[in-house]
C-alpha cells in the first residue's frame, strides 16, 4: 500500500492523475468519488492510497491544466510502482526522495508530456 497525496492544484488536475492510477492499481476510494472544492481558499490536500500489483495497464499520455507537485509515501516496490505509472501518462520531474528501513518517500513534479 502506498499514499499519494497532491498539493498546489485543481481538483480538475488531482481527478486526472487519481484516474490514472485508480485505472492500474486498486485504490482506497470508489471511482466516483472525484475531488472536491473546499470552502474558504485554503490550501488543499488530496489523497489517496492504492495497492500497487505486479501486472498494470499502462496509459496513454494525458493532459494536465497545469503542474502537479505529488508525494508518493510506501514501501519501496509500491512507490517504484506508483512513480512508473505515473510516468507513463505524465512528464515526472523528482525533487528529492527520503529513505528508510521500509519505506521511502518521493517527491515528484507531474507536468504534460511535450
Amino acid at each position: 500500500m502506498a499514499t499519494v497525496s497532491l498539493t498546489g492544484v485543481s481538483k480538475e488536475d488531482a481527478a486526472t492523475v487519481f484516474g490514472v492510477l485508480r485505472t492500474a492499481f486498486p485504490a482506497d476510494r470508489p471511482v466516483d468519488d472525484v475531488p472536491k472544492e473546499q470552502p474558504g481558499g485554503d490550501s488543499v490536500v488530496w489523497s489517496a492510497e492504492f495497492e500497487p500489483t505486479q501486472e498494470w495497464i499502462p496509459t496513454d499520455p494525458i493532459p494536465l491544466e497545469g503542474s502537479v507537485s505529488a508525494t508518493l509515501q510506501g514501501g519501496y516496490t509500491a512507490v517504484d510502482q506508483l512513480r512508473e505509472a505515473l510516468s507513463v501518462a505524465f512528464a515526472v520531474d523528482e525533487r528529492g526522495t527520503a529513505s528508510g528501513d521500509q519505506e521511502k518517500e518521493v517527491d515528484l513534479r507531474l507536468t504534460t508530456k511535450r
